[in-house]
């Protein structure tokens, strides 16, 4: 019998969920090899006959971590190796994966890995074409290159999204190295751009970050569903921490009540780090220290959202630290809340973000004339809030929001109507600084056929509903701090 019917006959017999259970390399079972094919398909018809698109995969990583790939080559095949790459030919249609040989003694220590001699399993598994060692991708590189027909190679320019990254903040980290002189370095993709024209001058070497960004823009029923379970464990942890929440304990205490509910629901990590911000830190818009004790009267800020099998969410909640709001605590949330639910109301599939903001600022200009504040200063800062959006909703490239998916900042132009499998967040700011006070909430949007579905509508939002959640017993108090470490 031979190995590839052997395969076919125990692959059939054993579901992928079992692989890694017999010995096999673990893979995913959230997304088919047609799912990626269909992937692999747009990058074919957007760079068309006559080129190829090389990816390049995750290298080692540097500490003892699990290894995560990055978002680019795992949404196009779904291998979890360090060191791959991924040839994609537009001509034939055609994906070859490179992969170092195995590593027998790696292997006996940490389990299998997906190698070179895996061809007919990972045909199986992803659908890919062919299956090569490392070491021959710079001869089949060159065979190309000497092919008259072959005239353009692309590869991603933009930063690779790895652990807890989105793009902003890796063009950022790339920017700071190359800023010091005594580093200095290109980045791994540049690096990889300078090789391919120096080692193969006859491809036009162009950007495929774009055609990347403008496919995983609409996202599929598999990928919207892993989008929903990350928000669902956002959503359970806010809420453990809203009843977690009572002054004297520390900022950090939440991030670890949060990190629980994740680790224990199967989050591969974070979406990006714990924004827990009391008191004046909230006023910080990405303060992330933690270290802050919260006292009684505090309003406290939390944005967290874990990685679910590569995809994110984005959520956040205002709270009082004493599980009580204040007089005009509960006079500034009740006009925040009423004006964040005229965007979220507004928000339709075949509307353009201008039209939206359009519908809100009618609904808004009455809850704003409707509102009788205690202070000018409150008054002031409402007027400013409705006039922002107002301005906003006078600009034809307007933006609700920011995208969601692989990243918790998504990349992606579009402007115009939203689209079915469009996914992003709204996070309008409400800030009265004199008073430290910085009221933000945050959902996540998914854009269906006929509407769009909110899908953390299930976190309380208005001031009734949070109080009433803060009244139940918390983690951290069934769990207190242990006296060993005070």
């Amino acid at each position: 019998m031979t190995n590839a019917r052997t395969l076919f006959i125990f692959l059939f017999l054993f579901p992928l969920a079992a692989l890694s259970q017999v010995g096999f390399p673990p893979f995913t079972n959230d997304f088919p090899p047609e799912e990626f094919a269909q992937r692999r398909g747009g990058v074919y018809d957007a760079i068309g006959i006559g080129a190829v698109a090389l990816v390049q995969g995750a290298p080692s990583p540097t500490a003892y971590v699990r290894f995560r790939q990055s978002n680019e080559f795992y949404y196009l095949c779904g291998i979890e190796v360090p060191h791959a790459y991924l040839l994609l030919d537009g001509t034939q249609r055609r994906a070859a994966l490179y992969l170092p040989h195995r590593n027998q003694g790696r292997e006996r220590s940490e389990g299998k890995l997906l190698s070179a001699e895996d061809e007919a399993l990972i045909n199986q598994l992803s659908g890919i074409d062919a299956v090569y060692g490392l070491d021959l991708l710079a001869e089949h590189l060159g065979r190309l290159a000497r092919n008259s027909s072959v005239k353009s190679l692309y590869t991603p320019f933009s930063p690779a999204e790895g652990f807890a990254t989105s793009r902003d903040l890796a063009v950022r980290s790339n920017n700071d190295v190359m800023a010091d002189p005594f580093d200095g370095q290109a980045s791994r993709e540049d690096r990889l751009v300078q090789l391919l024209h120096l080692r193969f001058p006859q491809f036009e070497v162009r950007d495929l970050s774009p055609i990347l960004d403008n496919l995983r823009l609409i996202k599929s029923p598999r990928e919207i569903a892993l989008i929903k379970k990350a928000t669902i464990l956002s959503g359970l942890a806010l809420m453990e921490c809203m009843r977690s929440t009572k002054p004297g304990i520390m900022e950090y205490e939440l991030d670890a009540a949060a990190k629980y509910i994740y680790y224990r629901h199967g989050a591969q990590g974070e979406a990006y780090f714990s924004i827990v911000a009391s008191g004046p830190n909230a006023l910080l818009g990405h303060y992330h220290a933690g270290k802050r004790r919260m006292e009684d009267g505090d309003l406290v800020l939390m944005d967290f959202a874990p990685d679910f099998g590569y995809y994110m969410s984005d959520l956040t909640r205002t709270w009082p630290v004493n599980g009580k709001f204040s007089a005009s605590q509960r006079e500034l949330f009740v006009f925040y809340t009423s004006c964040y639910r005229a965007i979220l109301k507004a928000i339709r599939p075949g509307a353009t973000a201008q039209a939206i903001l359009q519908d809100a600022v009618k609904e808004m200009d009455g809850i704003l004339t409707g509102t009788k504040f205690s202070k000018p200063s409150y008054e002031k800062a409402a007027n400013s809030f409705v006039s922002g959006f107002r301005a906003s909703a006078r600009n034809p490239r307007a933006r609700l929001g920011h995208w969601v998916g692989m990243a918790t900042h998504d990349d992606g132009e579009d402007s115009g109507p939203l689209r079915a499998g469009m996914v992003f967040t709204i996070e309008p700011a409400f800030s009265i600084p004199e008073e430290q006070i910085n009221i933000r909430f945050e959902d996540l949007i998914v854009i269906g056929e006929r509407r769009a579905e909110i899908l953390s509508d299930f976190v309380p939002l208005d001031v009734d509903s949070i109080e009433k959640l803060m009244r139940e017993p918390g983690l951290l108090q069934r769990y207190p701090r242990s006296e060993m470490m005070k």
